[in-house]
């Protein structure tokens, strides 16, 4: 196939670009690089790379061109904070840049498009103590969240009215190699860095905030079988465990033989307390094999930023 990534110099997307080449496809990434690095892209050279901002750019000539298949559509403001100080500026990138593409994928004639949505920004804290499926409520209470749920409803009005093959993956936290460190989201890349001495270490809180770490990798398998796959839906991808952030620490500490204690900081505003995704669909609808082991993903991740830090 041709396959377009958006945001493909992201942490997430090259990694999609990545194996999309390995399994033979053509690919072209688009990115505007605010937050993309092309270094990322450096072992996949076979990939074009095109400079543009989707809220800007009309992408039809490009996917003409290329004669695009499907899309992988990852390019966004993927800071929930900053969504906050700046809701204006987010919607931007988001909803403009989601709506921008689709236009561009009807007059072009491309109808497949997978989109990276987020699990807990859209449920909140999950009902009932139990993982939240698909179905749970969907009351964002960031600009952040409230622009991927209005990305996936126009994505819903895309399919019904002009044929779209739509399949949205609502993520959990993902980390693994290459992600990004130096901001505020991404927790495994920021203690690892800190842990190398790139930064100082905090703690938000107890620590007893739970997350859903769910590794890059298993996200990029899921994507490759949606590709491949005539299904529109929405899925969770999440392993449906639960890890404190002081459970996170004690693991990369052990990874990277840290021995200091960290302070513990004042929570930032409305923090969620707990976050896990119920994703037996999409298990079950791609065929997947298990998710990988934060034990096994962390020392993975931990073994790329050493090697990092050492160049």
């Amino acid at each position: 196939m041709n396959i377009l990534v958006t945001g493909g110099a992201g942490f997430i997307g090259s990694h999609m670009a990545k194996r999309h080449l390995a399994d033979g496809h053509r690919v072209v990434v688009v990115d505007d690089l605010s937050s993309g690095r092309v270094e990322r892209l450096a072992d996949a050279k076979a990939a074009r790379f095109v400079k543009a901002d989707i809220a800007s750019t009309d992408l039809e000539p490009l996917l003409r061109e290329e004669k695009i298949d499907f899309i992988s559509h990852h390019a966004a403001q993927i800071d929930l904070r900053h969504s906050v100080a700046d809701p204006i500026g987010d919607a931007r990138a988001n909803v403009i840049g989601g709506l921008m593409l689709f236009e561009a994928m009807r007059r072009a004639g491309v109808r497949h498009v997978l989109f990276s949505s987020t699990g807990g920004a859209i449920y909140g804290e999950p009902e009932g103590g139990r993982p939240a499926p698909e179905t749970h409520p969907t009351n964002p209470v960031s600009p952040y969240g409230c622009a991927k749920l209005s990305i996936e409803k126009y994505m819903h009005y895309y399919r019904v009215v002009h044929g779209f093959q739509t399949q949205v993956f609502r993520y959990a936290n993902v980390y693994g190699p290459w992600q990004d460190g130096t901001g505020e989201a991404g927790v495994v890349a920021i203690f690892s860095e800190a842990m190398l001495g790139s930064r100082a270490l905090k703690i938000n809180g107890d620590g007893e905030q739970t997350r859903d770490y769910v590794y890059v990798g298993d996200l990029v398998e899921a994507a490759t079988r949606a590709a491949r796959s005539d299904k529109s839906g929405v899925w969770n991808l999440g392993t449906g465990v639960e890890t404190s952030v002081n459970r996170l620490f004690a693991l990369l500490a052990k990874e990277f033989g840290y021995t200091q204690s960290p302070p513990h900081v004042p929570p930032p505003a409305g923090e969620q307390k707990r976050s896990v995704l119920g994703s037996t669909h999409v298990r079950k609808d791609f065929d997947l094999p298990p998710w990988t082991r934060l034990e096994d993903g962390l020392k993975a991740t931990a073994s790329f930023f050493r090697e990092r830090h050492r160049g």
